[in-house]
């Protein structure tokens, strides 16, 4: 049966639709942490759907809310007044922390992020952009345009001009041996060079923690010292919260916290697990400038009423059950657990992340080399014994990602940590 769907699958959609395992799983449902494959075979989620499964599979109150709404009416596009709409825009606004706050929903984070750019762009006449290296921010014309992630950007053209900025990545780089406010000292100083050199950009757009790049992160702190340098100049902040959002991090319910001596960004866009599964993504922007388009505009599936009525009960269990600070002490324990573990293999060069957004970065061992064979080989490996992994980084895709719903139990996160363990003593020599 699978095997028929892969050939139709390969016969119908592109070769660059990326799909994982030499043999393709289909999964057809899920409870909980867990979902079910078409032959049968039960596995522990620690991926969710690449980060969008934020609160838990088959969630009752989401369901339920997404039922009551397909009985009432699904969609009616954003010409007509709409009430699940204007509820979430208005619990949105007041937690982004951004004053005068206003919000404009899409139906994925590449939307979200284009949005941003026109925005910006159009606010500060520029289009020039500065974005991170090792970055991800979509696939679409635009947002390939600004990722540093070589493997996910796949043409050079692009209607912007943009310039890349070191910081991104702790442990590589030239700066990579510094201590912490060192390495921020030099990035601040690499930045002011920067822009010493190139018309006023438009905005800075940052990931908090780099998701696609393998859950890398800078320094806490590094976006607030960017952030002193760009207003002095006028230069917007888009903090590109589409993985790093609603607690995933633990420590904070948006990524940009972790850098908040300066206050909130002036651009925020979101989207994966607000709807926990449904497509939901948005823009939160100051007043002055998201009413900065002298058009008009809609959006025919953004905001839809079923996707609201789920992105509204799941944003409401997810802070009635705190699942922000669940996500800081599960994540706690699994950190130390799988560096406890990472110790004791050779091919393990980093553990990294916060709350439940973990990765683990593999090279050859005895070596700083980046080892992406033996990623695809960890993931077969833990697949076979029941746990579900991601991929990513920068340096060919060598780093295993780990997110899986806030919701997981510390009995849960043991035995994937066991599996993992297993998967990485089996494959790495």
């Amino acid at each position: 049966m699978t095997e028929d769907l892969l050939g139709r699958h390969r016969a119908v959609l592109p070769d660059w639709l990326a799909l994982y395992y030499e043999e393709p799983l289909e999964i057809t449902h899920g409870e909980g942490r867990h979902v079910w494959d078409s032959e049968g075979n039960k596995y522990l989620d620690f991926f969710g759907g690449i980060l969008t499964t934020m609160t838990a599979h088959a969630l009752p109150e989401i369901t339920k809310a997404v039922s009551e709404q397909a009985g009432r009416i699904i969609h009616s596009s954003t010409l007509y007044l709409n009430r699940p709409m204007v509820e979430l825009a208005e619990r949105i606004a007041q937690l982004s922390g951004i004053p005068d706050a206003r919000v404009f929903f899409t139906t994925s984070g590449t939307e979200a992020n284009d949005t941003a750019l026109l925005l910006a762009t159009t606010y500060r006449r520029s289009n020039t952009i500065l974005a991170m290296r090792n970055s991800y921010h979509g696939r679409s014309f635009s947002a390939v345009g600004i990722t540093g992630n070589r493997g996910w950007s796949p043409t050079s053209l692009s209607p912007l001009q943009t310039l890349y900025v070191h910081g991104g990545v702790r442990t590589r780089g030239p700066y990579a041996s510094l201590g912490d406010d060192d390495f921020i000292a030099a990035c601040v100083d690499d930045l002011k060079d920067l822009l010493g050199h190139t018309r006023p950009p438009a905005a800075l757009i940052a990931e908090p923690i780099q998701g696609v790049g393998g859950f890398t992160s800078p320094p806490d702190g590094l976006y607030a010292a960017f952030r002193e340098v760009l207003q002095e100049r006028g230069v917007l902040w888009i903090a590109d919260e589409v993985q790093t959002g609603w607690g995933r991090t633990g420590d904070h319910f948006w990524g940009w916290q972790a850098h908040a001596q300066s206050g909130p960004p002036d651009i925020l866009t979101f989207a994966k697990g607000i709807g926990n599964g449904m497509s939901i993504g948005g823009v939160v922007a100051r007043a002055e400038i998201m009413n900065c388009l002298d058009s008009n505009s809609i959006s025919t599936f953004g905001g839809t009423q079923i996707t609201m009525a789920a992105g509204l009960a799941n944003l409401s269990y997810l802070l009635e059950h705190d699942l922000q600070g669940n996500a800081r002490r599960v994540g706690g324990l699994l950190i130390e657990r799988l560096r406890s573990a990472a110790a004791r293999i050779p091919g393990v060069r980093e553990v990294r992340g916060r709350g439940l957004m973990l990765g683990v970065e593999l090279v050859k061992p005895g070596t700083d080399e980046a080892d992406p064979q033996a990623a695809s080989a960890v993931l077969e490996a833990a697949r076979a014994e029941g746990l579900l992994l991601g991929k990513g980084g920068g340096h060919n895709t060598s780093a295993l990602r780990i997110a899986p719903p806030l919701s997981l139990t510390v009995a849960e996160a043991e035995e994937g940590a066991a599996i993992l363990e297993h998967a990485l003593r089996s494959t790495i020599q």
